[in-house]
């Protein structure tokens, strides 16, 4: 009887151990997926004045998938930020009273949304333009 309560003990210790190493290797191969899953993507951001007539600058940037444009905005230009819009680039802004600002387009085309929300995407050529907008 002694014997038997020995190797029911030895198998319940096994099983444990077993079932706990089970669940570290899980969770580390979880942990690897999400770093998988964060891959870099690249795009080209070029600053232009008066409807593209004056070239300010021009970068390429790479960015974790996911990335708003905001964001990667304030990592790679001097940026003046109010209530969520980008008002001056790399000291470039409205003189008070001047009816100008950034418009930025996305692959040739007028963004439909703010910076802050739109997700940057492999290969986008985004052109932010300092331009009248009367």
């Amino acid at each position: 009887m002694k014997n038997v309560r020995n190797y029911a003990g030895a198998f319940v210790l096994t099983f444990v151990m077993l079932a706990g190493c089970q669940a570290e290797s899980e969770s580390s191969e979880n942990n690897g997926e999400e770093t998988q899953t964060q891959e870099e993507i690249e795009a080209t951001v070029e600053l232009t004045q008066n409807e593209g007539e004056e070239q300010v600058d021009e970068k390429e940037i790479t960015v974790e998938e996911g990335t708003v444009l905001l964001e990667a905005m304030e990592d790679n230009f001097e940026l003046e930020v109010e209530d969520g819009f980008i008002t001056g680039i790399e000291g470039i802004s409205a003189e008070d009273g001047e009816q100008k600002g950034w418009i930025y387009s996305v692959n040739g085309e007028e963004a439909q949304v703010g910076a802050g929300e739109y997700e940057i995407e492999d290969e986008d050529d985004i052109r932010f333009d300092f331009q009248s907008w009367e």
